[in-house]
C-alpha cells in the first residue's frame, strides 16, 4: 500500500535528480489533487511550487461568448495550449515564470499570480486532463517526470464536492445538479486516463493521509 511518506519519497528523489522535474497530480473533481499538491510542496519547503491547471479556465465572459458556460469544467472550456505552453516553460527551468491561479471565490483566473523561480528543482501541477490523449492535452504527458492519479472513494468524492459547491453560494439543489451533471461527465473523462498514470493512489491508501 502507498503511504504518504512513499509519495514524499518520489517527490524527493526527482528533487534530488539536480534537474527541474514537472510532476503532475490527476484525479477527478474533489479527488484530493490540490490538497495533495500543496501538503507534498510545503513538505520540500523552497524546493517545489505548485501551478494549478485551473488557472487555465476561460474567463466567465469568453465562455458565455463560446455558449460553453453550463460546462464549465470540460476540457474545451480551458486554454489547453496554453497550459501546454506554460508546462512546458516549467519542464525547461531556464527563465523565471509567472503563472496563473483560479481564485474559486470569484470563478475567475488571476494572471501572473503564481511565481516560479528557475531555481525550484520540482514544480508540481495539478488538474483533471494532463492524461488526455486528444489534441493538445496529449503533449503533456511528456513533459511530466511522473504523473499519480487520485482515485477516492466515489461517494466521498461527491460528497465533498457538492459540500464545495454549496462553500461558493450554489444551493443544495445546484450544487447537486452540477456534481452529478456536468462535473459527472467531466470525472467519466478523467477516470479513462488512469491508466496512463505512473502510479494509482486508491481509496485505502488516500485515507492514511486524510485528504
Amino acid at each position: 500500500m502507498t503511504s504518504y511518506d512513499d509519495l514524499l519519497a518520489r517527490a524527493e528523489a526527482l528533487v534530488a535528480s539536480g534537474e527541474r522535474s514537472v510532476l503532475g497530480i490527476v484525479g477527478a473533481p474533489a479527488s484530493g489533487k490540490t490538497t495533495l499538491a500543496w501538503r507534498i510542496a510545503r513538505a520540500l519547503g523552497n524546493r517545489a511550487a505548485v501551478v494549478g491547471m485551473d488557472g487555465f479556465h476561460l474567463a466567465q465572459i469568453e465562455l458565455n461568448r463560446l455558449r460553453r458556460a453550463d460546462r464549465k469544467g470540460a476540457p474545451d472550456t480551458f486554454d489547453a495550449h496554453g497550459y501546454v505552453h506554460l508546462i512546458r516553460r516549467l519542464s525547461e527551468g531556464t527563465e523565471p515564470v509567472y503563472a496563473p491561479e483560479f481564485r474559486r471565490e470569484i470563478e475567475e483566473p488571476i494572471a501572473n499570480a503564481v511565481p516560479v523561480s528557475p531555481k525550484v528543482p520540482l514544480v508540481i501541477t495539478e488538474g483533471n486532463y494532463l492524461l488526455l490523449d486528444t489534441e493538445p492535452w496529449d503533449q503533456l504527458r511528456p513533459l511530466l517526470a511522473e504523473a499519480w492519479y487520485l482515485a477516492p472513494d466515489e461517494d466521498e468524492r461527491l460528497e465533498r464536492l457538492v459540500t464545495r459547491h454549496r462553500h461558493y453560494g450554489r444551493s443544495l439543489v445546484e450544487a447537486r445538479q452540477r456534481a452529478l451533471g456536468s462535473d459527472q461527465r467531466n470525472a467519466d473523462l478523467i477516470a479513462a486516463t488512469r491508466d496512463r498514470a505512473d502510479l494509482v493512489v486508491a481509496d485505502m491508501e488516500l485515507k492514511q493521509f486524510a485528504l
